[in-house]
């Protein structure tokens, strides 16, 4: 298991292409920051019918990393209830490599202690269906501080997208990440979050359009599936 703490922060999604531009530029220019390339992510995300998961304040999802050059990965990634606040997620997170295209849930149950939703994993696993997607292109960076600090820094464009009676429907996705990776001294006095509050007031400074958020990527695909739902019952 590890803890995930990154702090989120969203741009409108009628962002005109010169000012995404711009920001790619600030960061590729950003003393301390490392390029990293392009990746293309396709994320399903899963849930049973009564939404148990959801429910359980948890999170599962089957990605699909693609780069120029280089072969597809499959990876499952299960996230359980944590802490949001001014665009800072904590949360538990357990992520595996698959051989393909599918869920291997007893590998997943296995390595998760959270008694409560290893059990729903295994005895509701048959149930669990995809209800939503998330694809977007991500550029990468890693930004050193000064104190030692590692942040991979992640800038999003792409769709949410529901399908519902043979008809796709999507919302934009336009997301900066910063995401702590390592502290000098395993974050215990806090210093990494620290630095994450500051880099990120630093570029919203730059640019102002940039704001903090405390939904994650799950939970815009729920109300999305929830908005369509209820435009179909209507």
């Amino acid at each position: 298991m590890a803890i995930e703490r990154e702090l989120k922060l969203t741009l409108p999604g009628d962002l005109p292409a010169r000012d995404a531009d711009a920001i790619i530029a600030h960061l590729d220019a950003l003393p301390g920051a490392e390029a990293r390339g392009e990746r293309h992510l396709i994320n399903r995300y899963f849930d049973t019918p009564s939404l148990a998961l959801s429910q359980a304040r948890a999170a599962l999802r089957l990605r699909h990393v693609s780069r120029e050059g280089h072969p597809g990965q499959w990876l499952q990634t299960l996230k359980t209830a944590g802490d949001a606040g001014g665009g800072l997620h904590v949360r538990h997170e357990w992520e595996q490599a698959v051989a393909g295209e599918a869920l291997e849930l007893g590998k997943l149950a296995n390595a998760c202690d959270v008694p409560g939703v290893a059990d729903m994993l295994r005895t509701q696993g048959a149930q669990l269906s995809p209800l939503f997607e998330t694809n977007f292109h991500r550029r990468l960076w890693r930004y050193i501080a000064g104190d030692g600090t590692a942040v991979e820094i992640a800038f999003d464009r792409g769709v949410v997208a529901v399908e519902k009676d043979a008809q796709r429907h999507t919302e934009p996705l336009i997301e900066l990440e910063l995401e702590l990776l390592e502290a000098p001294d395993g974050d215990q006095g806090g210093q990494g979050e620290r630095v994450l509050h500051a880099l990120g007031n630093e570029l919203r400074q730059v640019f102002p359009a940039l704001e903090a958020n405390d939904i994650s990527k799950a939970q815009r695909g729920y109300r999305l599936r929830e908005r369509v739902s209820d435009q179909r019952g209507a």
